[in-house]
């Protein structure tokens, strides 16, 4: 693998050599390095019209893990693919999979994966998804993850899926049957860089102190939320509370001035908006 490929597989599963333990690398449609253990096993599907594979994880198996990451840096390439989770009774395992895409072309990149998760009886599964995009071709990044989980008495199953950027389109299907005393937690996260603009914009709207508030919820990219409503108080008059009291007391001891204010508050602010904008963006790269 070369060095594009390698951070791919830093940014989607915290890889920067070949992980310890059972893992499966996909590499462009096609399978880079696998190798199972004592207790997880895992096999290429036979299924015809299928591809992916079969993991299946021994009853009693705990404080294991499995890494099966999905990399794709040929412009062009369009996947679907099938990974089945077979999951013993008793254990309590980390699996950790995700898709990363670079895309230095002008055509298309997708990779749509469903994940079927049969976890037995007092067994416990945290998995971890994260999806990135990056490259400079023009062609877009596409992902679309199906997960179906399927929990037998007592069963407890974490999903923790990230989208951390870079990615054009997303649709994902999430379905769950849960059996008798089972739980399945579901965590989400979907702006965690880039949320400076974001932020800053969405201020313009509905004032920077609920957008911080409201996008603290989607984000971890704190750094940039803190930036990004800090200039948004810049432009709009809603965008900022101070504003709204200047404008107040302005109105009320200057007659007939509102509409030369607007113009003059306008210009000023949206001006210091555009230049903190760039100011920011080149110094958070």
């Amino acid at each position: 693998m070369d060095q594009a490929e390698w951070k791919l597989l830093k940014e989607i599963a915290e890889l920067e050599k070949t992980p310890q333990g059972a893992y499966n690398i996909r590499r462009n449609g096609a399978l880079d390095s696998r190798n199972s253990t004592a207790n997880i096993e895992i096999t290429t599907k036979t299924e015809p019209g299928k591809s992916g594979i079969d993991i299946r994880i021994k009853p009693g198996t705990r404080h294991e893990s499995v890494h099966i990451p999905v990399i794709i840096s040929q412009t062009g390439l369009s996947e679907m693919v099938y990974n089945d989770f077979f999951i013993g009774e008793d254990c309590d395992v980390d699996i950790v999979a995700g898709c990363g895409i670079h895309n230095t072309g002008c055509e298309t990149s997708q990779h749509d994966g469903v994940h079927t998760f049969y976890v037995g009886k007092n067994s416990k599964v945290r998995y971890v998804e994260r999806h990135y995009g990056e490259g400079p071709g023009t062609g877009k990044r596409i992902m679309n993850p199906q997960t179906v989980v399927y929990l037998e008495e007592g069963a407890t199953i974490n999903l923790e899926s990230t989208q951390i950027r870079g990615v054009d389109s997303t649709k994902r299907e999430t379905k769950i049957v849960v059996g008798k005393d089972a739980e399945a937690i579901i965590t989400e996260k979907l702006l965690t860089h880039g949320a400076m603009p974001v932020a800053a914009l969405t201020s313009q709207v509905i004032s920077n102190v609920p957008a911080a508030i409201l996008l603290s919820r989607f984000t971890d990219d704190y750094r940039g939320l803190l930036v990004g409503v800090n200039i948004g108080g810049a432009g709009t008059l809603v965008a900022s509370l101070a504003s709204l009291i200047t404008f107040r007391e302005y109105t009320k001891h200057v007659k007939g001035q509102t509409g030369r204010f607007m113009v003059l508050f306008s210009a000023i602010s949206f001006g210091f908006l555009g230049v903190l904008l760039v100011a920011m963006t080149l110094w958070m790269r």
